[in-house]
């Protein structure tokens, strides 16, 4: 928006709905310059829950509303090689596409009016709550190399409640199967490389009812149930891991999640003779998240291991009680003076369940070199000493100031309290100025504060797991920090996230119909909550095995070791002319974004006691902050409508990415790639029909280097920007009334 004091994007469901995805952060990455949705493969329960990131920082600094309520994370942590490893954000696709009304991206720093994870900034999905009209939409899809059919049903219908009130339902169900784009080995193809399998269906409603005209109580609520089928890596019929007399030609382990979600928020809105307006909630939402593992075995059980395993079950809770105010006051400015308030009670849980028995059971029976490996292959089971019930709160207040000073001069001043039962409180602010020069040219400032608390899933997360290191398997223990092995290996405490935001903007109308605005930021993070390197050295081993984990190959924790400073730019324009005799509407956004980091702490103590070496930040992780996500993003985007037709292309240019190895020799930079998506659609009465394709020109990203700890059959960076399935095809047919 031109007009706003921080730069918003407004993203319409006109512009969610004119690609072929049926995922809500995939319509996003095309729309919003600086966000940035991979598509990681084989990377445990992340190929269910998979990580969106805006302008280059993690997941879980970006926070997620629903109507401007807080939304609730996913239970999962991103454990392995993925962008957004450590983090356990919201899952924006457990949010039906036919619910949405718009989504509003805040590219700002906002702690200081939304409290903690909105350091990069905010995405406010609105819900459609009219009580009128409706749809019902059909979509299918597949990419030209086969595979990867795609379907979905979906609708939505509003329905007026009397004369004072009204209540909108929508719905979606839909199939996506499994993509493979890995290489034959010796001639064999055994790996599976590519999108999972995955059946999902989803409802909500949104509503609300005026009891008097000064009294309204509303409500929304939102179910989703996703069930996705991944892969792991392919063992051979000879490796260490396999028992030949179950699986005499090896076998394909996969990890089957269930990932079962709801949200329900309950308030009312009131305005007082005076002019206050008062607006109390009471905000629910849960994510379960089940992990069972399938064509496997657990070695150390020997020929009686079973080859289907239940491996437990992580579940987060949210519960949100706010009481907001606000009022127009009149203060002798030009313009009222707008003053907002309120509270916030917040309670948090998260809870981990430990598997059957045999998923994580040291059976005593050594493999064929002799070594003892327990668990499940390709994800153990959560032991009970693992597993645990977690729970924190937190009080908060703010107060929010904003006022046209001037018929040129605006200013907004927030300012936030936040104390946690976890670690102690916070305070943050936040100071916003906008100047109009003349009606087409204006600069905004902003400067904020922020932080973001230390998840539960973060404190009290542990398991081991299978990772491949440089193309070595080993079984990586993840701590809690106060696990005594952690401690021993150096954790301590979480603390909280710090950040100091910037941002300088200029908005242009230089000819009617065209808007531009170019931001600029800079945010500073201290104390940055990061995984740890798979600590994997022989005096690690050595130390964990000594002390309770049989057959462990390492292991790692989270900690607040790494400062970070990003920079960049994002600008957005729009124009639109009448060409011949429809309109054409263009859209174009670019973003440079460069993170780096200012500081790394030192090892502690105790793991330079037990390794000298040892390297807690290594280079993979660094190379995931610095340079895991496209340095440039840059799209342009027209829709001409003439008549009954419709017809839309977007092309979109995806800058280089570098993955980092162990050392300099095996990093590898992806050149930059571009794609092109197409779709013309033609209206008859109420009736739209669709054909489209994504990625028209069959592009994939650079292929992998073999040799450089990546297997010759998996061709592909899980980082891809834009996934690596090539081009898509899909129909869509919408009755509307």
């Amino acid at each position: 928006m031109a007009e706003s004091i921080s730069p918003i994007d407004i993203i319409s469901p006109e512009t969610l709905s004119s690609t072929g995805t049926t995922e809500l952060a995939t319509a996003l990455s095309r729309a919003v310059p600086s966000l940035n949705f991979p598509r990681p493969a084989i990377t445990d329960g992340t190929d269910a829950v998979r990580p969106v990131q805006l302008r280059g920082l993690a997941p879980d600094q970006v926070l997620v509303l629903v109507n401007g309520k807080r939304y609730h994370t996913t239970a999962l942590v991103n454990l392995n090689g993925s962008q957004g490893r450590g983090s356990s954000p919201a899952d924006l696709n457990t949010i039906p596409i036919a619910a949405v009304e718009r989504i509003e991206v805040l590219r700002d720093g906002a702690a200081a009016q939304y409290g903690s994870d909105a350091i990069a900034g905010v995405i406010n999905v609105v819900l459609k709550g009219s009580g009128s009209g409706g749809s019902i939409a059909g979509r299918y899809g597949q990419y030209s190399a086969g595979d990867g059919e795609q379907y979905q049903l979906s609708g939505d219908a509003g329905i007026k409640l009397g004369e004072r009130g009204a209540i909108h339902f929508a719905a979606q169900a839909g199939h996506q199967d499994q993509t493979d784009r890995a290489k034959p080995y010796d001639g064999v193809v055994e790996q599976r490389y590519g999108d999972p399998d995955i059946d999902q269906g989803a409802v909500s409603y949104n509503g609300e009812y005026s009891a008097s005209d000064y009294l309204t109580f509303y409500s929304y609520a939102m179910a989703s149930r996703r069930e996705v089928l991944s892969n792991g890596y392919f063992r051979w019929d000879t490796d260490n891991r396999n028992r030949p007399e179950i699986y005499p030609d090896g076998f394909l382990p996969q990890i089957y999640n269930v990932s079962k979600d709801v949200s329900w928020v309950g308030g009312l809105k009131a305005t007082t003779e005076g002019g206050l307006n008062i607006d109390l909630s009471y905000n629910y939402g849960q994510n379960n998240l089940r992990f069972e593992v399938k064509n496997s075995l657990n070695n150390s059980l020997g020929l009686d291991s079973p080859t289907e395993f239940y491996a437990g079950t992580l579940e987060v809770t949210q519960n949100v009680l706010n009481a907001d105010f606000s009022k127009s006051l009149e203060v002798g400015l030009a313009y009222p003076l707008t003053l907002a308030f309120g509270a916030e009670w917040r309670g948090e849980k998260f809870n981990e369940s430990p598997g059957d028995y045999a998923s994580y059971a040291n059976g005593g029976i050594p493999s064929a070199n002799g070594s003892l490996l327990p668990g499940a292959q390709v994800f153990a089971g959560f032991k009970p000493s693992d597993s645990g019930h977690y729970d924190r709160h937190s009080y908060s207040a703010y107060l929010d100031l904003e006022a046209n000073l001037t018929d040129k001069l605006s200013a907004g001043l927030a300012g936030r309290y936040e104390d946690y039962s976890d670690f102690g409180d916070t305070s943050n602010g936040k100071l916003s100025l906008r100047y109009a020069f003349t009606d087409k040219f204006a600069l905004r400032a902003t400067a904020s504060t922020g932080f973001r608390a230390p998840s539960l899933q973060q404190q009290y997360f542990q398991s081991i797991a299978t990772n491949f290191i440089d193309g070595v398997p080993y079984e990586i223990g993840t701590f809690r920090t106060d696990n005594p092995a952690a401690v021993a290996l150096g954790a301590e405490p979480l603390k909280p996230e710090k950040s100091n935001n910037y941002g300088l903007g200029l908005v242009l109308q230089p000819v009617d119909a065209l808007y531009i605005t170019i931001d600029a930021y800079r945010i500073d993070i201290d104390d940055r909550i990061v995984l740890s390197e798979n600590l994997t050295s022989t005096a690690v081993r050595d130390y964990l095995q000594a002390n309770g984990y049989a057959g462990i190959g390492g292991g790692r924790y989270f900690t607040n070791a790494v400062d970070t400073r990003t920079e960049g730019v994002d600008a957005v324009g729009t124009y639109r002319w009448d060409l011949a005799s429809g309109a054409l509407e263009l859209t174009g956004g670019y973003n440079h974004n460069k993170t780096e980091i200012e500081k790394i702490a030192d090892n502690p103590p105790a793991l330079e006691a037990i390794d000298p070496t040892a390297v807690r930040i290594g280079r993979a992780e660094i190379g995931r902050i610095t340079e895991g996500t496209p340095r440039d993003k840059f799209f342009l985007g027209s829709t001409w409508s003439p008549g009954n037709w419709s017809f839309s292309a977007t092309a979109t240019r995806w800058g280089e990415f570098t993955s980092y190895g162990t050392t300099a020799a095996t990093d590898q930079t992806y050149g930059a790639k571009w794609t092109l998506d197409l779709a013309a659609t033609w209206k008859l009465d109420r009736w739209r029909f669709t054909i489209g394709g994504d990625n028209v020109l069959n592009e994939y990203p650079d292929q992998s280097t073999a040799g450089a700890g990546t297997r010759t059959y998996l061709p592909y960076s899980t980082s891809s920007p834009f996934g690596f399935n090539g081009a898509f095809a899909y129909a869509n047919i919408n009755y509307s009334w």
